[in-house]
This record gives structure tokens, C-alpha cells and sequence, in this order.
């Protein structure tokens, strides 16, 4: 069951960093009418993919770790 929520908690980790990145290049490309979150917020894009890498690599770390 452990292996399962890391696994989980990673797929959601790399849904979260797309969707913001995809929103934050769509930002700078200036293609903010058809960007995911229409650009809301650059600072909320930036901090959602840091955010997102580090529970990706969290997860990622705890399930090598459980072998």
C-alpha cells in the first residue's frame, strides 16, 4: 500500500507541474486567452512548479527507499 501512494502522489506531482508550466510558457508566449489558467499569476505558476518538483522528488525518493 505504501508503494501505491507514493506512486499516486507522484502522478499528481507531475499533473501539477505540467499544468502550471503550461501556464506559465503560455504566459510569456502571450497566449494568455487559451493558457489552462488564463495566466492568473506568474508568481503562483513559479511557486506551484517549484513546489510540485519538490514532491515529485520526495516521492520519487521515498519509493526507492521502500525497495
Amino acid at each position: 500500500m505504501p508503494k501505491a501512494l507514493c506512486l499516486t502522489s507522484l502522478a499528481v506531482a507531475v499533473v501539477i507541474v505540467l499544468l502550471f508550466l503550461t501556464d506559465l510558457i503560455m504566459g510569456f508566449a502571450g497566449m494568455t486567452a487559451s493558457s489552462p489558467l488564463r495566466g492568473a499569476s506568474m508568481l503562483m505558476d513559479v511557486a506551484f512548479v517549484v513546489i510540485g518538483i519538490a514532491i515529485a522528488v520526495m516521492s520519487w525518493t521515498t519509493y526507492r527507499e521502500q525497495g
